[in-house]
């Protein structure tokens, strides 16, 4: 009696065209499901914004175009960088990292990162000083130049550490083993004094570079005094990992959760999703990362080792800043590869507690 019950209630769940297990997956559905918190929009129409820096209640934002655009007490001024060499036209390039000095209120200073061309003879990208005169920030000074380029993987975020140096991303230009050759400044996270000058303590005798085998890392920040980097993998595969002098990340020998020995597996990686992970902050024992391809903010548990989107559907995400309670963040849907809508780019935050 027992098996022919159990034969006539799998023919029921058969005829009513669903299974047992289109259940789970209902259920697994719900629990990626992000309850979108409320945020503000504090700035609209940007175009193409790279970078978001603050001292004190004004930001700073760079424009892959070749502007800052300032924004202090609801106010908000497109300022003209004027660069000595002009900005690259291929994809991805232009004004990418910025990042205030430390004495930007004394000095006027800060440091950027562009791609341009040179006269026919190349692109490629190099570290600068800005200062600012008015509304008008001019290159001052360059901190080291001709580090190779191409269409694609440029690298280019630039942060101040907790030690005071500067550090800067760099892609691998299209050519992946120059990643692995630490000869080469592409693919590598780069470590320099604020003059250009080489730290003595440089994991590599005489030279900028602090960690290598890297594709196209373009996000950075420290907790406590950990540094961590998000990093572009191909079509999937994107990386978070944890940094430390003079390590190699595998690539292009391996990638995703693949292992040998001399090289270090990410902390986490996105598998067959593509993230596409750029800008990254940090609070409260999580990292968050702007993501591009997908769509989104994505929180990255140091303690629980969980991921998860925790906001979407606003296009693009390009970069992030947090401050106090706050948690800001631009889109990048002006980028060519978004779906804009009239008052795109935009400059958002949203209380880190409804995260």
């Amino acid at each position: 009696m027992n098996k022919a019950c159990s034969i006539l209630l799998l023919m029921v769940v058969l005829l009513s065209g669903c299974s047992l297990f289109e259940k789970d997956d209902r259920i697994q559905e719900e629990e990626v499901v992000v309850n979108q918190p409320n945020i503000e929009v504090l700035a609209g129409k940007l175009q193409v914004p790279w970078s978001i820096d603050r001292v004190n209640q004004a930001f700073y934002i760079s424009e892959r175009t070749g502007n800052i655009v300032k924004m202090e007490n609801g106010k908000i001024e497109r300022q003209p960088v004027r660069l000595e060499k002009p900005l690259a036209k291929a994809a991805e390039a232009g004004l990418l990292g910025f990042v205030l000095d430390p004495q930007f209120q004394d000095n006027h200073k800060a440091y950027a990162y562009y791609t341009y061309s040179d006269d026919g003879k190349g692109q490629f990208n190099r570290v600068i000083v800005l200062r600012t005169n008015g509304s008008v920030w001019s290159e001052e000074k360059i901190l080291l130049d001709r580090i190779p380029s191409a269409a694609y993987h440029h690298g280019g975020r630039l942060k101040i550490g907790p030690d005071g140096m500067l550090y800067i991303t760099t892609g691998d230009a299209t050519t992946p083993e120059t990643a692995q050759n630490v000869k080469t400044l592409n693919g590598k996270i780069l470590r320099m004094k604020v003059d250009g000058t080489i730290p003595e303590d440089n994991p590599f005798p005489n030279s900028y570079v602090y960690s290598y085998g890297h594709r196209n890392p373009q996000g950075l920040v420290w907790v406590g005094g950990t540094l961590y980097a998000s990093e572009h993998g191909p079509s999937a595969h994107d990386e978070i990992n944890r940094i430390t002098p003079g390590s190699n990340y595998g690539w292009p020998v391996i990638q995703g959760a693949e292992q040998q020995a001399g090289m270090v597996t990410p902390l986490y990686q996105s598998g067959d999703e593509t993230w596409a992970p750029s800008g990254l902050a940090a609070a409260n024992g999580k990292l968050y990362a702007a993501t591009l391809r997908g769509n989104a903010v994505r929180e990255f548990g140091l303690r629980q080792m969980i991921t998860r989107p925790v906001i979407t559907s606003l296009g693009r995400i390009r970069d992030l800043y947090v401050d106090g309670d706050y948690l800001y963040f631009v889109s990048n849907n002006t980028d060519g590869r978004g779906n804009p809508d009239e008052k795109d780019d935009k400059l958002y935050r949203v209380l880190l507690r409804d995260l």
